[in-house]
């Protein structure tokens, strides 16, 4: 005969946490079933965004949370609690239960982090907006910033995007990243508050996605496309018709450094089929348009061959005086 008796079932803790980021009541259904069949949820915070929908799908919730000694007992007997943790997270509960279960002197309920919604690829792009959105408005310079004011930093940010990809380093291409992000959602921020035409990061993003669909018709439309020639052919043909451009030149900003321009001209004429000769003439700006085209003709980007050339004659220069990195 066994004269041990059953061990009394523990019970269960889960904390059901979910993004901010996601719309509430958007809830995975692990989380509805566990909040369904749960013998008591409880939130502390009566205005939390999840109640209305919890209300709604017939979830009774209590406000009271208890400290984290009177949570396990009730537990006890197997009995499953939910706590909703506020938007700053309830410290003092889940400390409390942490020093409960390191004690070692009691019998725990089995503890579950449940996440009832994750971020989706792109959400946290929601909290870039918000904190932009805040600094246009309490940042005594940043409230005063309009296109042509940051127009400087949006060259300076791009180069340094630019040099960041180009010495590989995989930490700087991150952050420099983000700093030609801010720019756009700088810009977008101060567009929203033009009396005339107002536009937000929303338009912007729009535009883009309209624009990225329409031009690849051989990913989302039945247009054939094998080989990335035929894709640029199709861009060029499709942003031409967009555009109702008088020339292959329009649209080349003639403010771009002139290696570049050289090239994307040449690049425009060679595409376009335009009958066209390079312009001969005495001087090294001419002698440097044949090196642009040639250089285009083989694939290279004259702007980076430089760059490339030019890192390589700094460095010798810095190992002639005798200098470190």
């Amino acid at each position: 005969m066994n004269d041990h008796t059953p061990a009394e079932p523990t019970g269960r803790i889960v904390l059901l946490t979910a993004s901010h980021r996601v719309a509430p009541g958007l809830l995975s259904w692990p989380a509805w079933q566990t909040l369904h069949a749960a013998d008591r949820v409880w939130c502390a915070d009566r205005d939390h965004p999840q109640l209305p929908y919890l209300r709604e799908a017939g979830v009774e919730v209590a406000h009271e949370v208890p400290d984290a000694h009177t949570l396990v007992e009730f537990c006890t007997g197997g009995r499953t609690v939910v706590v909703i943790p506020s938007g700053e997270g309830d410290q003092r509960l889940t400390d409390g239960l942490a020093r409960l279960a390191g004690s070692g002197r009691v019998s725990m309920p089995d503890l579950e982090l449940l996440p009832g919604s994750y971020d989706l690829p792109g959400a946290r792009l929601l909290d870039l907006v918000l904190v932009m959105d805040r600094i246009r408005r309490e940042c005594p310079w940043s409230s005063r910033q309009t296109h042509r004011d940051l127009v400087k930093y949006g060259v300076e940010e791009a180069y340094e995007l630019v040099e960041a990809i180009e010495a590989g380093d995989r930490e700087e291409l991150r952050e420099e990243l983000g700093d030609v992000l801010l720019q756009v959602v700088f810009h977008a921020r101060i567009a929203e508050e033009d009396g005339e035409e107002p536009f937000s990061i929303d338009d912007v993003a729009a535009t883009l996605v309209e624009k990225l669909i329409h031009r690849h018709p051989h990913v989302f439309g039945d247009a054939q496309a094998s080989t990335p020639e035929e894709v640029k052919a199709h861009w060029l043909r499709t942003k031409a018709v967009e555009k109702q451009r008088e020339s292959v030149t329009d649209g080349i900003p003639l403010g771009q450094p002139g290696l570049a321009l050289a090239a994307k001209l040449v690049g425009r004429a060679r595409t376009g089929a335009v009958p066209v000769e390079l312009p001969r003439g005495e001087g090294i700006g001419y002698e440097l348009l044949e090196l642009a085209a040639r250089a285009e003709a083989e694939g290279v980007d004259p702007e980076t061959a430089l760059r490339a050339a030019a890192r390589v004659y700094r460095d010798a220069i810095r190992a002639a005086e005798g200098v470190g990195d």
